[in-house]
């Protein structure tokens, strides 16, 4: 099949965001005195947007006695923080640089913070229409997202395809009726996606190219 729209998944899919992501979890923790995370923790809560994961790594998740606060400190320091050892995967700009190059559409669609992945994107792929998490528009799995994206990019859902590295990009290709690749070098790996009903998983970002 060929493509003539990508939309991307951006954590685990475009970007190694997973040290700054547990040393930004850790540091809120710490200062609320919860114990801290190891990063295998941070890795199985991510997915599903900095609410969930927060929730997830609290002991009573988001009836935690101030849960709010903790969300605001959270999304602040990460905000300030987000780009400490975050970088792309291998090959990964090289493959955005020539899908728009052979008249792709392409654009992120992600469950980070709308300001912190718009940021990530214009430091790492200048250009990339990109869209996360906002109160007006719900997080994946939710379509909305993708949606809004093929709307901006004035593109149709014949000839789009929706990639990313976890269960929740999956549904989310589902809940819109796009069709899904997904990627085994993110933070779930080729089981989970193969057990999450993904038909078509690459290794590498040339793979996919």
């Amino acid at each position: 099949m060929i493509y003539n729209t990508y939309l991307f998944d951006m954590d685990g899919t475009l970007l190694d965001t997973l040290a700054d992501l547990t040393a930004a979890v850790n540091h809120t923790l710490e200062q609320y005195g919860y114990p801290r995370r190891t990063i295998e923790q941070v890795r199985k809560g991510l997915g599903n947007g900095a609410v969930k994961l927060m929730a997830a790594m609290l002991p009573q998740g988001e009836e935690t006695p101030g849960f709010a606060d903790i969300m605001r400190d959270y999304r602040a320091w990460y905000q300030a923080h987000a780009c400490v050892e975050t970088c792309p995967y291998p090959g990964v700009p090289e493959l955005l640089e020539t899908l728009r190059q052979r008249g792709c559409k392409v654009a992120i669609v992600s469950n980070k913070p709308h300001g912190a992945a718009c940021e990530l994107a214009e430091r790492f792929f200048p250009g990339v229409p990109t869209f996360g998490e906002s109160p007006e528009t719900p997080r994946k799995p939710a379509p909305d997202m993708v949606f809004h994206a093929l709307t901006a990019l004035g593109a149709g859902k014949e000839g789009a395809v929706y990639v990313g590295d976890s269960e929740v990009d999956v549904q989310t290709a589902r809940n819109a009726g796009l069709p899904v690749i997904g990627v085994a070098w993110g933070f779930r790996g080729r089981e989970a996606l193969a057990a999450a009903g993904a038909e078509t998983i690459v290794d590498t970002a040339a793979e996919l190219l």
